[in-house]
């Protein structure tokens, strides 16, 4: 299909339906692809490909994610406040204004995925911990699922989020603890104006470790080059970074951070992310690396 028959394509057929002709096409040409590879794909890859032998395409395609059910998930109404939460781990995590309740169960079970220990989606493991007294860096917090979830152990928790949407459910989240909790509506890039901030320039920290959790649909790389005296410079440091937006940032991040002496380790197992209209062959990506360096 040339550009203009694709472009064409889009204006006729809706989104919908485009959906689920991707969502059959998609699996098929991944495993025509695999099929038609001289060696046989590895363990990893085999049990992926059998998953999209038995089952719909899906971002994590593993078995795990059946074990989630978003009519099984409580929501509940804070009149006062005028918006929903859930309870994680008994703390309350509040969702954006006027979102029903379905579509608040749907993202919950979502997020519940990829944080589930078998996920490739997976920020902490039984060796990359979350410490006591480590200051939180979390880009792209969007609801805040992540920093809740070490909230009491975190001295200090700055949130990047540029969704206006999100502020007013962040700020009541994290009423508790507002004392340590910074909320900054800035992307963070590699300059520094009215709408942006390197982390360089906005973050000013002392030995304590530091945290670095980092998802921001696809500008990993510029934040990346905007954080070369936290990456440098820094003592204790650890990056969550994903890695699955674009089909090379595993290898490009990994070489930077190694280059920082970051000793620099990929989640396990991959993520088929199919809203990437540039995904190609071998399809399948890490969902994140995870990278430590102790000065």
């Amino acid at each position: 299909m040339n550009r203009l028959t694709f472009q064409i394509y889009r204006i006729i057929v809706p989104k919908f339906i485009r959906k689920r002709i991707l969502a059959k096409r998609l699996p098929i040409a991944i495993l025509d692809y695999y099929d038609s590879l001289p060696e046989p794909p590895s363990k990893e890859i085999e049990i992926v490909l059998n998953y999209l032998r038995k089952n719909s395409i899906a971002i994590f395609p593993y078995d795990f994610q059946d074990e989630y059910q978003a009519q099984d998930i409580e929501v509940f109404d804070d009149r006062e406040k005028g918006m929903c939460y859930v309870l994680q781990d008994g703390k309350r995590l509040y969702f954006k204004k006027r979102w029903g309740k379905q579509k608040i169960r749907n993202l919950y079970n979502l997020l519940s995925k990829e944080q589930d220990i078998r996920s490739p989606h997976r920020y902490l493991t039984e060796q990359f911990r979350f410490e006591d007294g480590e200051v939180l860096v979390d880009v792209g917090a969007a609801e805040g699922n992540f920093a809740l979830s070490v909230v009491e152990k975190a001295s200090k928790i700055v949130l990047f989020e540029t969704d206006k949407a999100w502020i007013e459910p962040l700020q009541a989240t994290f009423e508790p603890w507002k004392d340590k909790v910074t909320i900054v509506q800035k992307f963070v890039s590699d300059v520094t104006n009215a709408t942006n901030t390197t982390l360089d320039d906005y973050l000013s920290l002392d030995g304590s470790g530091v945290f670095l959790k980092i998802d921001v649909e696809g500008a990993e790389s510029r934040l990346l080059e905007g954080a070369k005296r936290i990456l440098g410079q820094q003592d204790r440091v650890k990056a969550a970074v994903c890695t699955y937006h674009k089909q090379n940032d595993e290898k490009e991040f990994t070489e930077l951070l190694s280059n920082y002496s970051f000793q620099v380790s990929p989640s396990d197992g991959f993520m088929l992310f199919y809203f990437d209209k540039k995904i190609k062959a071998p399809y399948f990506r890490r969902g994140l690396i995870r990278a430590v360096r102790n000065a």
